[in-house]
């Protein structure tokens, strides 16, 4: 499977190292154009703000959609997840989503750099126990739309969710050794298509 890795800024690096050690090929996407011949898209964390204004930049806001109409799987972690919702609370001035899944993500939820932690979470559709999740200046998901999948909460705000072939985390299971989430997206959500 040929995946690609938004490589505008974040954690895309250790994205690609994830699915190369799952033997898919990892593509860095930094033109649209990039994204041909892509199966998947992984949308990093880093700082929404500065990856929103690239994608504006290069044409991202238009192609990403399109592509995904076109059959794209993309799962979004953190500033991803922000990036690929349908409304962001506490955005940016002149921040604006994807709209690719019905969630309303509110940026910086659970704190500042400072607060940033680590959480077993129960996932739903993961076995062999809990998933680390790693969360630095994270969002939640402050409510989803009937036909979202809830697959994991934290102190009781939703962390990750699933509408069809858009899965969204705000955590960064990049930065773990477990490879349980990338195995899942690209084998049930890319890989059922």
């Amino acid at each position: 499977m040929r995946v690609g890795v938004l490589a505008l800024q974040g954690a895309f690096r250790e994205h690609v190292a994830m699915v190369r050690s799952l033997s898919h090929e990892a593509v860095e996407v930094r033109l649209p154009e990039h994204l041909e011949g892509c199966d998947a898209l992984i949308m990093p964390g880093g700082e929404s703000t500065a990856i929103g204004k690239l994608m504006d930049k290069y044409g991202f806001y238009e192609a990403i959609p399109a592509r995904h109409a076109a059959g794209l799987a993309i799962w979004g972690t953190c500033a991803g997840a922000i990036l690929l919702s349908d409304e962001i609370l506490d955005a940016a001035a002149g921040q604006r989503p994807l709209g690719l899944i019905e969630v309303r993500v509110r940026r910086n939820a659970f704190g500042r750099q400072v607060d940033s932690f680590e959480a077993l979470l129960d996932i739903a559709v993961l076995r062999g126990g809990p998933f680390t999740g790693v969360f630095i200046r994270a969002p939640w998901i402050e409510s989803v739309h009937e036909g979202v999948e809830v697959l994991a909460e934290v102190g009781g705000h939703t962390v990750a969710a699933r509408q069809g072939d858009v899965m969204v985390t705000s955590f960064h299971p990049e930065l773990t050794d477990d490879p349980r989430l990338h195995e899942f997206f690209l084998g049930e959500i890319a890989g059922s298509r």
